[in-house]
This record gives structure tokens, C-alpha cells and sequence, in this order.
């Protein structure tokens, strides 16, 4: 028999916004405002309805303005700016059995990686990072073989040729998420590039998520990292 849970509260709705405030009933995390192309009214109202719902709430690409707004409406509201991210987290339970480790190639993947890291961090894991560790300089990643082996799960950020998921890869024997950025010179082709060559990826198991995509990579590191 499916199990059901007992639906909140109705939350305020507009014509263009209907918060989903169950999501986190049937998912295990709450909906997640994506900002870009949302008024100030159709944010203030998604906001609104889940920071009543829910004691954790993110909210991505968010430019300082949005953050601005989203902190008058709450003020435990924190903004990441190298993420554009913006998030409520009361709740801090540790929810993930192991840790998760972000890596990116380069200083300029950080923007990416830190909205990945701060959405593992509010989905309930915990979270190390390790920057600028690119196949250009491999040595710096060799000098921490510890970290990589201790993860239970480890994003990597890289944009140009996107060599680096596959050298993590080919060292670890746990899951790998793989983010390419649009980080790059002219054939970078703004990430189709590095995108092509993780899913072309010959270490077996490397997933990849779609071009500057931290927040979904963290979504799935921490479904997969998720104590039952």
C-alpha cells in the first residue's frame, strides 16, 4: 500500500507562482527557487510560502538584489555571492551517511562548485572542498589522495577540456558526479566541449549533469549519499 503524509497547510499562490510545499514529503527536500527571469512579486511569493513550510529552503542564481529581498522577508536568509545562491538552514541534521567532496580544475570553476557545495550543505551532508586541482598541475591533486578516498561521493567541476573527472575516476572507487562549466576559450564552445568529453568519459561510472549545473549535481550526490 503507498504510504501517505498529511498535507500542509494551502500556502499563498499567485496566478504564476503555486509553491509545491509537499515536495519535501514525497522527495525528501523541499521545492527549490530557481530565480533568473522571476519578478520581485513571483519570488516573493514562492518565498514566502516555503520559508512557512519548511525550515530549510534554497534558492539559486539568485543576484544580490534577489538576496536582498529574500532576507527582508527573512532574516536568516545568507547569500553565497560566488554561488548566486541564497538558502534558510535551520534544520542541520546530518542526513548523509558519508562526506561529500567538491573539486573543480580551476579558481574560475568556484562559482559553480560553491553553488554545489552550499546545496549538499542544506540537504543535510557533510561537505568538503577542494579547489583548483586541475590535470594541468596534477601533482595537487596526488598530494590529496587521502581526502578523495575518505568521500562517499565527489563532484568535479571543470570546464576547457574537462580531463579531470576521468582522472578522479580512474582513483576512487565511489560514485563521481561530473559538472562541466562553461569556463574556456573559443572551441570550449561555453561548456559543450568539457560536456562531450565527461560523457566520453573511459572511467566507467562517471555521471555527468548538465552544463554549470552545481545544484543538480548536489541533488544527486545527496540522494545517493542519503541515509534510508
Amino acid at each position: 500500500m503507498r504510504k501517505t503524509h498529511p498535507r500542509p497547510s494551502a500556502a499563498p499562490a499567485t496566478p504564476e507562482c503555486r509553491p509545491d510545499v509537499d515536495r519535501e514529503q514525497r522527495l525528501g527536500f523541499a521545492e527549490v527557487i530557481y530565480c533568473p527571469g522571476k519578478s520581485d512579486a513571483q519570488l516573493q511569493a514562492a518565498a514566502t510560502a516555503l520559508f512557512a513550510a519548511h525550515r530549510n529552503v534554497l534558492a539559486t542564481r539568485a543576484t544580490p538584489e534577489q538576496g536582498a529581498l529574500l532576507r527582508q522577508l527573512e532574516p536568516a536568509v545568507q547569500y553565497n555571492a560566488a554561488g548566486r545562491i541564497a538558502w534558510v538552514h535551520r534544520d542541520r541534521k546530518i542526513r548523509g551517511r558519508g562526506r561529500v567532496l567538491v573539486i573543480t580544475a580551476g579558481s574560475c570553476d568556484v562559482p559553480v562548485a560553491e553553488e554545489a557545495a552550499v546545496t549538499a550543505e542544506v540537504m543535510g551532508n557533510r561537505v568538503d572542498r577542494l579547489y583548483d586541482v586541475g590535470v594541468a598541475g596534477l601533482h595537487r591533486l596526488m598530494a590529496r589522495r587521502d581526502e578523495l578516498e575518505q568521500a562517499a561521493v565527489i563532484i568535479v567541476v571543470a570546464g576547457m577540456e574537462g580531463a579531470l573527472p576521468s582522472v578522479v575516476g580512474g582513483l576512487v572507487s565511489v560514485p563521481i558526479i561530473a559538472v562541466p562549466t562553461s569556463v574556456g576559450y573559443g572551441t570550449a564552445f561555453a561548456g559543450l566541449t568539457p560536456l562531450l568529453a565527461m560523457l566520453n568519459s573511459c572511467a566507467p561510472g562517471v555521471t555527468v549533469v548538465n552544463i554549470d549545473n552545481g545544484f543538480g549535481a548536489a541533488y544527486a550526490a545527496s540522494r545517493i549519499n542519503r541515509k534510508k
